[in-house]
C-alpha cells in the first residue's frame, strides 16, 4: 500500500462533509469550545499566511472534538473594501461578481487543506442579510447618539475626487494616480468610541495572561490615558482687537503642570479654529497663509515626522501665573487629532518644543533640575526633578508640584484636573461604492433621519460605473433619491458607505446562530449566551490595535443596546507570526510567493499542515524552507508505511510494563512523553513544533524494538496525538487498524515514567570524574561499592577519609594521599 495523499485526502474530506463532522451540536448542556481564526478577505487566492492561521485553529478545534466538546469552528469572508473597486477599474468586472467568484475559488482551496470549518454558518459580509442587521445596529447607535456627523479634515485626491485613508497616501500623493493629496474639510460620520475609552482601557486587565502582553501594551498606548491639567490661555487686549474680539481664549492640556513656569510660547495646529479665522479674514500676510495651507495639506502622519515648521501669528496670551505675555505660533507638529489642537510649549523640558525654539530663536527657560547634578543646557531636560524659578512651588519635587499646581488652579478657578485619552472617535464614513450603505436619509425639513427598520436592508445598486473618480453612489442617477421616512417629503439617501472595520467588529457574534434563524435575528440571545466569549481567537499581529479594539467597542455597545450580556468578545488570543521567504514577507512584487495549491498538489495537504506547524512556534516568524517541506512529507510517508507493520486491534492490549525490555520501556516512555506534551500544547502553549518533535522522537524509539503490543499502543497514541495536525493520514490509519470512533482523551500512565535505575555522578574531592547507574532502590553500601569500582583509577593507593551519598544526585569520595 503506497502512501497516496491525493486519494486519502479526497476520501476523508468527502466523509467529513457527508457526516457533518465539522458542524456544532445544538446541545447547549454540553461543554463548548468556540475556536475562531480571523476571516479572510476574498482577494482571489489563499497564501501561506492563511495556511498557517487556519492550520493552527483547525488543530485546536479538532483536538477539542476529540475531547468530546461541542466545537464551533466557523469561517466567513470579510468581503467589502477597496480591492474589489480597484479590480472593477482595472479589469472591468463588477465588484460583486469579482468578490463572489473569489469566494468560490478560495473556499475550494481551504477545503483542499481539510480544514474543519462549519459549512452551514459560512457567510460573506456583503451578503444582504448581513447588511440588514448591520444597518439595524447603526440606526440604534444613531438614535442613542453614539453615531454622529461633524466636519472633519480628510485626505482628498483632487483628481480621483475621493477621500483617501492615511494608508493610501504615499509621500503626500495619491497611491493610485500620484496626484498631490490635499486636506479637505468634509462632513463625516463618527462613532463615539471615546465614550468607552475608560472601560476599554480598564477591561484590558481582564485579558492579562490570556492575550499577548505586546497586544495589551499596544492597545493601552493607543487608548492613551493621561492625567493632567486643563486650562485656558487668555489673549491680551491687543490680540483681541486683532481678532475682532471673536476669540478671547483657547484651551490647552498638559501632563506636566510642574513645568508651567517654563512656558515661553504657545502653538496652535494649522487647522485650529483661530488659525482658520485669521486666514478667512485675511489677517495674515499672503506668504504666511500659503505656508499654513501647505501644512494643512500635509497628512498628519507625515507632519509628525517632518522638520518642525512654524509661523508667528502676531498674537499674545497671558501666562495664568506669571502674567507675562506669551507669543502664539502656528506649528506643524501640533495636530488636531490630539487634545484641543493647542499646546503650551516648554522647550527646556520637551524635546519637540526645544527643537522648535532653537530653530526660531525662542526663549528656553529651565525650571526643573536633577535632584543630583547640573542641567545640560544643550538639550531639553525631560525627567522629573526639583523645581526652581517657579514662584511658591520652587524647591518642590516634580510629583508634589504637579498636585500642588493643579490644586492652585482649581482653587482659583483657573483650570481643572482632567483625564484625557489619545483615542479619538472612529470615523466610519467612506465615499466609496463597495461597502455597507449608511441607512440615513437627508430631508430638507427633518434633517438627517434614520431609514425605517422594516425597509432594511438598503442594498447597493448594481448598475454603477466605477471609474475611480468620485463616489459611484453619489453619481448614480436614481438610487439616492427617496422619501423621508418621517414626513414623506422628497429626500436624499446618504451615499457614504461604512468603514469595513464595522463588518469585522461583530461577525463573530453572527456565527453563534444557525443559518435558519438569520432572516429574523442578527443572532439569538440563547446562542450568544452559550457560545460567547470566543474561547480562542487566532490572527495576525497586524490586527492588534484597530480590529481588536473596534470589536471590543462594538461588543460593549451591543451589550448596552440590550442584544448581548458579555463585556469582552475574545477570551484568549494567539497572534501568529508572518511567513517569510528569503528573509522577507511573501509578496508578488518580491517574487518570493509560495503557492499553497502547488504544495498540496505535489505533497498533499497533510504535508503543508505539518510543515507550517513544525517550522516555528506559532507566534514567531516562519522562514520558508523547501527541504523542510520535503522532510515533512517523508515523515508522513514513513508514518503511513510503518503502520502496515502494526497489527489490527479494536482494543489496545494492556501491557505489563515491568516485564518489558529496556528499549521497549524507552519506546513507551517516549510515546507517553509525546502524549503528555500534547495536552499542554493543545490547551495552553500551542507550541506545535515541540509536539511534532516529540512525536518524531517517539517514532524513532518505536523503530528500535520489535514488541507488537508496544508498537500497536504507540501507533494508536501517536495517531491520536497527530490527528489534529495531519488529519487525513491519521483517519486513514485509524480506520484500517483501530476503532476510529475512539479518537478521544487517553490517560497518561505514570508507570512508564518510573525509572528502575538511576544515574549518579561520582566526584573525587568534589571534582566530577564519572557516572554510575544503579538500581533505584539500591542501598548506600551497594551504591558505594559500584562507585568505588567505577572510580578505581582515581582512588587507587589513596586513603578514603569520607564517603558521601546525596540521594538521586551524586557520590563524593574524599581521599588523602
Amino acid at each position: 500500500m503506497q502512501y497516496n495523499p491525493k486519494e486519502i485526502e479526497k476520501k476523508w474530506q468527502k466523509f467529513w462533509i457527508e457526516n457533518r463532522y465539522s458542524e456544532p451540536e445544538e446541545d447547549y448542556n454540553k461543554d463548548k469550545r468556540y475556536i475562531l481564526s480571523m476571516f479572510p478577505y476574498p482577494s482571489g487566492r489563499i497564501h501561506m499566511g492563511h495556511v498557517r492561521n487556519y492550520a493552527i485553529g483547525d488543530a485546536i478545534a479538532r483536538y477539542y472534538r476529540k475531547m468530546d466538546k461541542n466545537v464551533l469552528h466557523p469561517i466567513g469572508w470579510d468581503a467589502f473594501g477597496m480591492p474589489a473597486e480597484n479590480a472593477a477599474i482595472k479589469m472591468g468586472v463588477h465588484p460583486k461578481k469579482w468578490t463572489y467568484e473569489n469566494i468560490d475559488y478560495m473556499r475550494g482551496e481551504l477545503d483542499s487543506l481539510g480544514l474543519s470549518f462549519s459549512k452551514n454558518r459560512e457567510f460573506a459580509t456583503c451578503d444582504e442579510l448581513y447588511t440588514k442587521w448591520e444597518q439595524n445596529f447603526i440606526i440604534d447607535m444613531w438614535e442613542k447618539g453614539l453615531l454622529y456627523k461633524k466636519a472633519a479634515m480628510v485626505n482628498w485626491c483632487p483628481h480621483d475626487k475621493t477621500v483617501l485613508a492615511n494608508e493610501q497616501v504615499i509621500e503626500g500623493k495619491c497611491w493610485r494616480c500620484d496626484t498631490e493629496v490635499v486636506q479637505k474639510e468634509m462632513d463625516q460620520y463618527f462613532l463615539k468610541i471615546t465614550d468607552y475609552a475608560g472601560e476599554l482601557l480598564d477591561d484590558l486587565k481582564k485579558l492579562e495572561g490570556k492575550w499577548p502582553s505586546q497586544v495589551i501594551a499596544m492597545q493601552r498606548n493607543w487608548i492613551g490615558r493621561s492625567e493632567g491639567l486643563e486650562f485656558d490661555f487668555y489673549f491680551d487686549e491687543q490680540s483681541k482687537n486683532i481678532l475682532n474680539n471673536h476669540f478671547e481664549k483657547f484651551k490647552v492640556f498638559t501632563t506636566r503642570p510642574d513645568t508651567i513656569y517654563g512656558v515661553s510660547y504657545t502653538a496652535l495646529a494649522p487647522e485650529h479654529e483661530i488659525v482658520k479665522y485669521l486666514i478667512e479674514n485675511n489677517l495674515l500676510p499672503k506668504e504666511d497663509i500659503q505656508k499654513i495651507k501647505k501644512m494643512q495639506n500635509t497628512p498628519p502622519r507625515e507632519r509628525a515626522q517632518a522638520e518642525k515648521e512654524g509661523i508667528f501669528l502676531n498674537l499674545y496670551v497671558i501666562h495664568p501665573l506669571t502674567k507675562e505675555k506669551v507669543p502664539v505660533w502656528v506649528a506643524n507638529f501640533v495636530l488636531t487629532e490630539y487634545g484641543s489642537g493647542a499646546v503650551m510649549a516648554v522647550p527646556a523640558h520637551d524635546e519637540r518644543d526645544f527643537e522648535f525654539a532653537k530653530k526660531y530663536n525662542l526663549p528656553i527657560k529651565y525650571v526643573i533640575k536633577p535632584k543630583n547634578g547640573e542641567i545640560d543646557k544643550t538639550k531639553a531636560y525631560t525627567e522629573s526633578g526639583i523645581l526652581f524659578d517657579s514662584g511658591e512651588f520652587s524647591s518642590l519635587d516634580s510629583e508634589t508640584a504637579k498636585k500642588k499646581i493643579i490644586e492652585y488652579f482649581e482653587k482659583n478657578g483657573l483650570g481643572r484636573k482632567t483625564i484625557n485619552f489619545k483615542l479619538k472617535d472612529w470615523l466610519v464614513s467612506r465615499q466609496r461604492y463597495w461597502g455597507t450603505p449608511i441607512p440615513l436619509v437627508k430631508c430638507p425639513k427633518c434633517g438627517i433621519v434614520p431609514e425605517k427598520k422594516e425597509n432594511l436592508p438598503i442594498t447597493l445598486p448594481e448598475d454603477v460605473k466605477i471609474t475611480g473618480e468620485g463616489n459611484p453612489l453619489e453619481l448614480h442617477p436614481t438610487w439616492k433619491y427617496t422619501k423621508c421616512p418621517k414626513c414623506g417629503s422628497d429626500a436624499i439617501r446618504e451615499t457614504d458607505t461604512l468603514d469595513t472595520f464595522v463588518e469585522s467588529s461583530w461577525y463573530f457574534l453572527r456565527y453563534t446562530t444557525p443559518r435558519k434563524y438569520w432572516e429574523d435575528y442578527p443572532f439569538r440571545k440563547e446562542d450568544v449566551d452559550y457560545w460567547m466569549s470566543v474561547d480562542q481567537y487566532i490572527g495576525g499581529i497586524e490586527h492588534a490595535i484597530l480590529h481588536l479594539l473596534y470589536s471590543r467597542f462594538f461588543t460593549k455597545v451591543l451589550r448596552d443596546l440590550g442584544y448581548i450580556k458579555i463585556d469582552e468578545p475574545f477570551e484568549r488570543l494567539l497572534t501568529q507570526g508572518m511567513v517569510l521567504k528569503d528573509g522577507a514577507k511573501m509578496s508578488k512584487s518580491k517574487g518570493n510567493v509560495v503557492d499553497p495549491d502547488e504544495i498540496i498538489e505535489k505533497f498533499g495537504a497533510d504535508t503543508a499542515r505539518l510543515f507550517i506547524l513544525f517550522a516555528a512556534p506559532p507566534s514567531k516568524e516562519l522562514e520558508w524552507n523547501d527541504s523542510a517541506v520535503e522532510g515533512a512529507y517523508r515523515f508522513i510517508k514513513r508514518f503511513y508505511d510503518k503502520s502496515q507493520n502494526v497489527k489490527k486491534a479494536s482494543n489496545i492490549a494492556k501491557i505489563d510494563h515491568k516485564s518489558l525490555k529496556k528499549e521497549e520501556k524507552l519506546a513507551r516512555k517516549k510515546v507517553y512523553e509525546a502524549l503528555k506534551k500534547s495536552y499542554e500544547v493543545y490547551e495552553r502553549s500551542f507550541s506545535f513544533n515541540t509536539l511534532i518533535a516529540a512525536s518524531m522522537e517517539a517514532m524513532n524509539a518505536l523503530n528500535d524494538q520489535k514488541n507488537e503490543d508496544v508498537w500497536c499502543e504507540g501507533y494508536w497514541i501517536l495517531t491520536n496525538i497527530l490527528e489534529p495536525i495531519i488529519p487525513h493520514v491519521c483517519w486513514e490509519i485509524a480506520d484500517r487498524l483501530f476503532d476510529r470512533k475512539n479518537f478521544k482523551k487517553i490517560d497518561i500512565l505514570e508507570e512508564v515514567f518510573e525509572e528502575e535505575s538511576i544515574t549518579l555522578a561520582v566526584t573525587i574531592n568534589g571534582k566530577r570524574r564519572c557516572e554510575i547507574e544503579v538500581a533505584k532502590d539500591a542501598s548506600k553500601e551497594e551504591i558505594l561499592k559500584v562507585a568505588k569500582e567505577a572510580a578505581k583509577k582515581w582512588i587507587e593507593n589513596k586513603e578514603i577519609i569520607k564517603e558521601i551519598v546525596v540521594p538521586n544526585r551524586l557520590v563524593n569520595l574524599v581521599v588523602k594521599g
